[in-house]
This record gives structure tokens, sequence and C-alpha cells, in this order.
């Protein structure tokens, strides 16, 4: 794959990845404030396990691209 199509690739990872981070605090002020009020957290526990997993096979492969833009060289 050409390195400007993979530096591409790179940047909207990255993009993608701090969009979610974003999504990650929001889910986890979620899960705080139902704890907090006394309520049930079990769906939204549920949804932010997901998003956390989802995030780390994100950063597994922005770190794939990040390694093969570095082998590129």
């Amino acid at each position: 794959m050409d390195r400007v199509v993979l530096e591409h690739i790179l940047a909207a990872a990255e993009r993608h990845l701090a969009e979610a981070e974003c999504q990650l605090a929001n889910q986890r002020e979620r899960v705080a404030q139902l704890e907090r009020d006394g309520l049930n957290t079990a769906e939204p526990m549920r949804l932010l396990i997901e998003l956390e997993e989802l995030q780390a096979i994100h950063v597994a492969d922005r770190d794939r691209l990040r390694k093969k833009l570095r082998l590129s060289r």
C-alpha cells in the first residue's frame, strides 16, 4: 500500500480514536451518575465494556498502521 494512503488511513484512525475516547468518557460518567443515584447500571455498564473492548481493537489497528509506516521508510 502506498505510504501516503497509509498516512491518511492512520490520520483517520487517530481521529476516530480521539472521538471514541470522548464517547467512553461520557459513558463512564453516565454509569457513575447512575451509581450515585442508586439506579441500575447493568445495561450502561454492558455498553461501556463493549465500547472499551472495541476501543482496544481500534488501538491495536492504529498501532499496526504505525508499525507498517515505520517499516515502509
